[in-house]
């Protein structure tokens, strides 16, 4: 079997989280292989459906003396699948990359802007290659609209609506997640692919207000090379409008262009499956596709509210009532 035919060799860290199936799946759908696993937690017989074989460890330096044993042993590791909490991501990069393996790391990448220098500068040492988890960028509905956008005469500036409310228990604030130094907060930690989104389509920021920012809501105004922007983000079930929840659901998820709905709840299933195959084929996004999408929500993280101000999200008055 040729190099470039064999099995990849992944290990995975934080196989114990919400998203690492995903990542389990695209693993075994692209054709390769999980050989090591790790996570604090042992809640993780999803492995069982995906990579019963696969060794797994919930001390992170039993995991390394395995990962560097491995590589001792000739068993070359291609890609370390990063699913840890987001103020690990910078730590796993790096441990990945002396490991002489690529990474695969989930949204975002790092919290802060000179995270993003420092990583490209290890890049460079090692001869690795770190790649984001952006499959906003793939879903037909967003590219479509890109298209649309770069169609238009090239003056036009749209008006771009973004909602995005998803309910979260009491579990959330007591979690990593609530925590703003380990999380980077709402707008980092629910709204940083959709800020990823926003540039790639519209282009860099110009101006970056926000009217709101707490640890479960936060709303503001960007405005981009080709766009004016309102955004809301929330994980509190009472922000829900009225007769949505009266639908039983528990979140609720709108982009509208010029006032139209861009339907994009469908087609989410396989993102991180295609995400793999852009990767495993050299066409993934790398360091700098996620450089503005950090420094937006470093920015937003950063801000002063200054409260319903000039032009703010059509759902902000109502909650603030």
């Amino acid at each position: 079997m040729s190099e470039q035919s064999r099995p990849r060799n992944f290990a995975l860290i934080g196989v114990a989280g919400y998203i690492a199936e995903r990542h389990l799946r695209a693993i075994r759908d692209t054709g390769n292989t999980l050989v090591a696993a790790l996570d604090k937690h042992d809640s993780v017989g999803i492995m069982d459906s995906y990579f019963p074989e696969a060794d797994f460890f919930v001390e992170f330096e039993r995991f390394d003396r395995h990962i560097d044993k491995l590589r001792r042993q000739g068993v070359q590791l291609d890609y370390v699948s990063i699913c840890s909490p987001n103020y690990l991501h910078d730590a796993h990069i790096r441990f990945t990359l002396r490991q002489q393996a690529d990474a695969i790391c989930e949204k975002p990448m790092v919290l802060n802007p000179w995270n993003v220098d420092a990583l490209q500068q290890f890049e460079q040492e090692t001869g690795h290659r770190v790649f984001n988890i952006l499959q906003l960028r793939l879903h037909p509905s967003i590219i479509a609209l890109k298209k649309e956008v770069e169609n238009a005469p090239p003056d036009k500036i749209f008006d771009f609506d973004l909602t995005y409310i998803t309910s979260r228990g009491h579990w959330y604030h007591i979690s990593w997640k609530g925590d703003v130094q380990k999380s980077g907060g709402i707008a980092t930690n629910i709204g940083v692919h959709f800020f990823d989104m926003l540039q790639w389509i519209f282009g860099p920021v110009q101006e970056n207000r926000v009217h709101l920012l707490e640890r479960d809501k936060a709303a503001g105004f960007l405005v981009l090379k080709r766009a004016r922007v309102r955004w809301l983000l929330s994980i509190d079930y009472n922000d829900i409008p009225v007769k949505v929840k009266e639908s039983g659901q528990r979140t609720y998820r709108s982009l509208t262009l010029e006032g139209r709905e861009v339907e994009f709840s469908r087609g989410f299933t396989d993102l991180h499956t295609e995400s793999y195959r852009k990767i495993l084929a050299g066409e993934g996004f790398g360091i700098d596709e996620m450089r503005e999408a950090i420094r937006i929500v470093y920015e937003i993280r950063n801000s002063r509210p200054t409260g319903p101000k000039g032009d703010y999200h059509p759902l902000l008055k109502e909650i603030l009532k």
